[in-house]
């Protein structure tokens, strides 16, 4: 699957082409310093994830629908503090470990082992496993996340990141 996010002035844009051939797009507004999406890819990518958000989206679904399938299959809240089903499993705890790291990058990007404490309180908080996150895999992601950082803060309005997904 081809992943493409376009830089845009206030909000980024995805498109993807899926191995099937069929596509989706979606826009979503900017919320830091890097594309979420963009930490997603890496996040699942780097542990192998590959029934993440994106491993959603290769297997069919839009991505503006992985919200309510979320929440449909019981993605805790404070509302509703249970373990969610065993099918967003991985978009949980792929979500959990892409908010850590974006934390520590907010707060400079070099504190990898706060990545992985906030990472474990996050899973647990959301009544799902940690999954296995090395020392080594967490200096990867974060490594990965500042250099998009720094690419994406230094290219123009139109850039775009492509990303070849290929986990299923």
């Amino acid at each position: 699957m081809l992943v493409t996010i376009m830089k845009g002035q206030s909000d980024d844009k995805i498109t993807i082409c899926r191995a099937d051939g069929t596509t989706a797009a979606a826009q979503f507004p900017k919320k830091g310093p890097v594309p979420h999406d963009a930490v997603h890819l890496i996040v699942e990518e780097v542990l192998g994830l590959a029934h993440g958000f994106w491993g959603m989206i290769a297997a069919g679904h839009d991505p503006e629908e992985i919200q309510d399938i979320a929440k449909a299959a019981g993605h805790a809240s404070a509302k509703r503090a249970t373990a969610p089903g065993a099918e967003i499993l991985e978009l949980i705890q792929a979500e959990r470990i892409v908010e850590a790291a974006e934390a520590a990058l907010w707060s400079g990007g070099t504190d990898v082992e706060g990545m992985r404490d906030l990472a474990e309180a996050g899973c647990r908080a959301s009544y799902v496993p940690v999954p296995p996150l090395s020392l080594a895999g967490a200096q990867e992601i974060m490594a990965r996340v500042c250099a998009l950082r720094d690419d994406w803060a230094s290219a123009g309005i139109g850039h775009q990141l492509e990303h070849r997904w290929a986990l299923t």
